[in-house]
């Protein structure tokens, strides 16, 4: 993976309101925030006080026999367990307890009461642990949209994928790796929906994914108490370096309107983006009544639309940085 470009997540620390709003979110770029205040979750948050405030509630969980968890292919089960017993197994690295295998790995991602319509809210699902966790005000109350439990087996790695909403990622303990990827590297990830088909982004199958290289590789450490700003349709891959919690937050930054309101995960693509590709497929159906060769004319042809009428130029910004090195220079 020499190829590979590879680049740090900035860390900004002294992070407040009006900082994150002014100077790092109009960026649009992933950050990490250290040192905003979380609560007192970093220090109450213990595996027996986690166990002793959750309680017996029922959670449905992940579980696989190996850490890498591919959700296209699905290498893992769902299971049931009360959280008290779940928060013990996954903060073990064998298990004398287990579904699948001794050494199995354990994820949740808590869920909304009806999974099917309400989001997963940490207020609602686990309040005594609610309390102890402080929501960053880098948003207006009225824009969230949910808080997720994230608790994770030493090892485990989660595939990657994009979500529609701006995201805070706090962890609250334990350290992880988290690798992203910018939106304009979408055409060399093998997307299949949200998800990228390259499961293993330290060892990829350059024969079936050549192009993955090409993709710039942004990386950081999130050590406990670290927030990661993770901007919308930014892809994402997690993995717990150590047993690990965190929580988190999404809230809407486009008009309510945009989104759809079945969607209690955030992750489906806003109803204008899901219209264009409905569109784009009744126009590639339109394109099969053609020749072969017509069809790689009109093909080109609409590809050439869409890049004039959609997409953001990296010339473009190739251009400005070669203008502010210029501009720096004496003359």
């Amino acid at each position: 993976m020499d190829q590979q470009e590879i680049k740090s997540v900035p860390i900004f620390t002294g992070v407040d309101r009006e900082k994150f709003l002014q100077e790092i979110y109009p960026e649009r770029r992933p950050a990490v925030l250290r040192g905003v205040p979380l609560g007192p979750c970093q220090q109450l948050w213990t595996t027996e006080y986690l166990a002793e405030r959750g309680g017996d509630k029922e959670v449905k969980i992940h579980v696989s026999t190996v850490p890498q968890m591919d959700f296209l292919r699905k290498n893992f089960v769902y299971r049931t367990l009360p959280f008290n017993e779940f928060v013990k197994r996954a903060s073990e690295k064998k298990h004398s307890d287990f579904f699948l295998c001794e050494e199995e790995s354990y994820y949740l991602r808590s869920l909304g009461e009806d999974v099917r319509k309400e989001p997963a809210d940490l207020r609602k699902q686990f309040p005594n642990l609610a309390e102890d966790f402080l929501i960053p005000p880098f948003f207006e109350p009225d824009q969230f949209f949910s808080s997720v439990f994230r608790i994770s087996s030493c090892g485990l790695q989660l595939w990657t994928h994009y979500d529609v909403m701006d995201n805070l990622l706090a962890q609250v303990s334990g350290t992880k790796r988290v690798v992203l990827f910018s939106p304009q590297d979408a055409l060399h990830l093998y997307l299949s929906g949200d998800k990228s088909e390259v499961l293993d982004i330290d060892r990829p199958d350059l024969q079936r994914f050549p192009d993955f290289v090409r993709a710039s590789r942004h990386e950081c450490e999130l050590q406990p108490g670290d927030l990661l700003f993770i901007p919308a349709l930014w892809f994402h891959n997690t993995l717990a370096l150590q047993f690990g919690v965190g929580v988190n937050v999404f809230w809407r930054h486009l008009r309510a309107d945009s989104y759809d309101r079945k969607d209690p995960y955030g992750n489906k693509d806003p109803q204008a983006a899901a219209r264009a590709f409905q569109a784009l497929d009744r126009g590639l159906h339109a394109l099969d009544e053609l020749p072969a060769d017509y069809r790689d004319f009109y093909g080109r042809r609409m590809i050439q639309r869409i890049q004039q009428r959609a997409l953001c130029s990296r010339q473009t910004e190739t251009n400005d940085q070669q203008d502010a090195e210029l501009s720096s220079k004496p003359g």
